[in-house]
């Protein structure tokens, strides 16, 4: 059975409110990959949500950046992903609700359309005080989910 993941990649953009720092932050977004059955990443293509250029990703946490491209016809995109679940209409209000990104909706998609039963997927996360606040999507059937909030002691401290 093939596994999905949600991890960060790097863009060598800088979001606008650091344009005048020095040494801004760098930019990260989220992706969803899928892994093949040797546990290798299957290759694919992801916008960067803030510049808009395209990288291929090639493994957890690492993507290419294809020089000056900032439009592919075949990135996968949140309609084309309200289509698959439409089977799903709760899910599709859930996501937008909740105002997913593209990695949520691809992770949705992966574990609906692989029957992946029982999986959680988190919806919302905020930090506040040293506590992590935020919603989770369970999918346990085809048509059957449970939303849950959650709290608890942030994991990682700031330096």
């Amino acid at each position: 059975m093939s596994s999905g993941f949600k991890h960060l990649v790097k863009c060598r953009c800088v979001m606008t409110q650091f344009k005048r720092v020095n040494n801004p932050p760098v930019h990260q977004f989220s992706v969803f990959s899928e892994l093949d059955d040797d546990g290798n990443v299957k290759p694919k293509y992801a916008q960067c949500n803030n510049c808009g250029l395209v990288h291929k990703v090639v493994d957890l946490c690492k993507s290419e950046i294809l020089d000056k491209k900032e439009d592919m016809s075949s990135l996968v995109t949140i309609e084309d992903l309200k289509i698959n679940l439409n089977l799903s209409p709760n899910i599709v209000t859930i996501l937008e609700s909740n105002r997913c990104d593209l990695s949520t909706w691809e992770l949705v998609s992966h574990i609906v359309e692989k029957k992946q039963w029982g999986n959680f997927v988190v919806l919302t996360s905020e930090i506040d005080s040293g506590m992590v606040h935020g919603k989770v999507l369970q999918i346990l059937g085809e048509n059957l989910f449970k939303v849950t909030p959650f709290t608890r002691q942030e994991q990682f401290k700031k330096e």
